[in-house]
């Protein structure tokens, strides 16, 4: 098994310090990073044991690294200690979209292999992005929940995670575009509040929510640390029935909140499967198997075959699938796998 490296920002800065302290590192046996949003996030283990799955399922060393908090600053110094070990590829979860660029170009400059995920950086700054689901798909699903979860009318809100994060924008901007059509002419959206993906933080949030509020009727989070935040503040306020929660959550997380009735129903996709299919990605764009060019199409294990198609942004994507319903019908089935 390989040497796995999962650091927080304090201990990759004192891990690079020690380690160059001689000099720069000569290039050696392939090693493809993956840089998450910031430690302390399930979502984010789970996407990074994938990774680490598929890379070493490819005979390869996996670099598993999150700063302490969610900001693109902390990603920057983390990408350019990677660019200075002079590793094969970069993948990142990124917390700007543009605030990244300046570094991932020094580290394509570099020969280095970039690759966005879960939170795109702009096409300029990577090669291609691997992505949930279809953006669209996601915003619409979402509304959709919350159109049902109300009977069609009433007051929601959303609780989000960092607000530069490009997914949760993105998704967020369906959602208002959605809003738009007559179907949903009785749903009021009064508010958009930021968690930055931390739980003390996503829970004073959906507290507040809940005071500025009265007639709140769902609370809807397009994060994995936002709605688990939301179902426990609901729980805790014995408010379930009265505020409903839904959004994207981690089933581990979510189990106890679906059972009691906090959050009916909630979306994902698999998280190490997503990195799983981004590690695959790293490896077949820096072996040359494919350019990140629209039409492609590559093999990810045993996830079988993906293509390259066009994304929204002007760039290219590799698209997961559908977001995938849970509630008290499954989430027993799903609760111990991730």
């Amino acid at each position: 098994m390989k040497k796995v490296i999962l650091l927080s920002l304090i201990m990759a800065v004192a891990f690079s310090s020690a380690l160059f302290a001689g000099g720069r590192q000569q290039a050696g046996p392939e090693r493809h990073a993956f840089v998450f949003k910031n430690t302390g996030n399930p979502f984010g283990d789970r996407m990074m044991d994938g990774f680490r799955q598929s890379i070493e399922a490819q005979g390869y060393e996996a670099i598993l690294m999150a700063p302490a908090l969610p900001t693109a600053e902390a990603q920057i110094q983390i990408i350019d200690q990677l660019i200075a070990q002079r590793v094969t590829s970069i993948t990142v979860a990124a917390n700007d979209f543009d605030a990244l660029q300046p570094a991932l170009i020094r580290a394509r400059n570099q020969g280095i292999t970039v690759v966005s995920t879960d939170s795109a950086v702009n096409p300029a700054s990577r090669i291609t992005h691997v992505n949930q689901a279809d953006t669209w798909m996601i915003g619409q699903t979402l509304v959709e929940a919350v159109y049902d979860l109300t009977g069609g009318s009433g007051d929601f809100a959303i609780l989000s995670a960092t607000s530069t994060a490009s997914n949760q924008n993105a998704w967020i901007a369906v959602m208002q575009e959605v809003l738009q059509q007559s179907r949903f002419q009785n749903l009021n959206l009064v508010s958009i509040v930021f968690g930055d993906d931390l739980p003390d933080r996503s829970t004073i949030e959906a507290q507040g929510l809940l005071t500025s509020f009265p007639n709140l009727r769902v609370i809807v989070a397009p994060t994995t640390v936002g709605i688990a935040a939301a179902s426990r503040v609901v729980t805790d306020q014995g408010l379930i029935g009265q505020v409903i929660v839904t959004g994207l959550g981690l089933p581990s997380q979510m189990a106890a909140y679906i059972d009691n009735g906090a959050a009916p129903y909630m979306y994902l996709w698999n998280p190490i499967e997503m990195g799983y299919l981004a590690g695959y990605t790293a490896v077949a764009l820096s072996r040359g198997n494919i350019t990140g060019n629209a039409g492609e199409t590559f093999t990810a294990g045993r996830l079988g075959q993906f293509s390259v198609t066009q994304a929204p942004d002007g760039g290219t994507e590799i698209l997961m699938g559908a977001p995938y319903r849970f509630d008290v019908t499954n989430i027993n089935e799903w609760m111990d796998v991730f």
